[in-house]
């Protein structure tokens, strides 16, 4: 029998792959706007106005894929969206105020006389600091299986601090893509370091994931997977010397390999979170519920299906336009 004859196995993965596409990509592009928040406290008013100019073009559709991948949960795994959510709660309220106070304070801080404007930053810069450590506290949360004890409570914590870090790598090679000068031989300066927190940050959440999970040792650690799965951390580690090496030499001459850092970032994610789908599937709710126990029915599922192959091409479409429209180095960001 076909696997797609089964709407009941292979839609629950369709949308279990959809969503997780959806926050790979948020991960990346939101990533570098929010470390770029992280890092506004570091540099002069005027760079403050280059790093905001940076980002200014593509942050609102940075964020439709957070809304695309809550919406997926809810919508085709609404079981889970309810388990999740419930133990989750302080930190989601966290992120959600902290993305409204980014909100608020980009677009204030443009027409704001000049002596509330350093109030605005601030603002920008701390709502910048709750969606961040929120959701990097969900992430070891997530990772321990959604129990609250203390434990898990500190890994949380500590997955707060190195998502941060990533966030600020992110962004730091997002600016020496798009600035000049000596704002870009600060983001250079800030990548270099960011380089080794990351470092940590995978081989922690590496190492701590299959600890917490039996399953996941041994989906893992066991003949012959060991031996598929070795390219994973081996690519990863490759990724990581290489863009120490390059960061190490920038900024070349003419701006030369300015896009490599985001580059090799970026493919950091991508593999990082490859690994850690494998670990949890088929698992949507660590150990306690699969995806196919927490879909919806198969018709509803079919029905959403059509509405996901719309607008999922419609938010590329878009967000496509908008980075080829505003390639190229950041310039004064203006709405008059």
């Amino acid at each position: 029998m076909s696997w797609f004859a089964d709407p009941e196995i292979w839609l629950p993965v369709a949308f279990a792959a959809l969503m997780g596409l959806a926050i790979m990509i948020y991960v990346v592009l939101d990533g570098y706007d929010l470390g770029i928040g992280l890092l506004m406290p570091l540099v002069s008013d005027a760079e403050k106005d280059r790093m905001i100019a940076s980002i200014g073009p593509f942050w609102d559709a940075n964020e439709t894929w957070l809304v695309l991948a809550v919406g997926l949960l809810l919508v085709a795994f609404p079981l889970a969206h309810g388990v999740i959510l419930t133990a989750l709660y302080l930190p989601v309220a966290v992120m959600l105020i902290g993305l409204i106070i980014r909100g608020v304070s980009f677009e204030f801080r443009v027409k704001a006389p000049a002596g509330h404007k350093r109030s605005w930053n601030t603002a920008f810069f701390a709502g910048s600091l709750m969606t961040a450590s929120s959701q990097g506290y969900m992430l070891g949360l997530y990772v321990m299986g959604l129990e609250h004890t203390w434990l898990n409570t500190g890994f949380a914590l500590l997955c707060a601090a190195l998502l941060m870090i990533g966030y600020s790598l992110i962004g730091a090679t997002w600016l020496i893509y798009k600035t000049d000068a000596d704002l870009q031989r600060k983001a250079v300066a800030w990548a270099r370091r960011g380089v080794w927190g990351v470092a940590v940050a995978i081989a922690t959440i590496s190492a701590v994931t299959p600890l917490a999970s039996p399953r996941i040792w041994d989906k893992w650690f066991t003949l012959p997977q060991l031996i598929f799965l070795a390219p994973l951390p081996i690519l990863s580690a490759v990724l990581l010397i290489a863009l120490a090496m390059v960061l190490r030499r920038m900024p070349m001459a003419d701006d030369r390999l300015a896009w490599s850092p985001f580059a090799l970032v970026s493919g950091l994610v991508v593999l990082a979170f490859i690994g850690l789908a494998y670990s949890f599937y088929p698992y949507v709710v660590p150990e306690r519920m699969t995806l196919y126990e927490a879909a919806a029915a198969p018709g509803s599922l079919a029905i959403m299906l059509v509405g996901a192959v719309v607008v999922v091409p419609v938010i590329i479409g878009y967000s496509v336009l908008s980075y080829w429209v505003f390639r190229g180095k950041a310039t004064d960001l203006r709405y008059d």
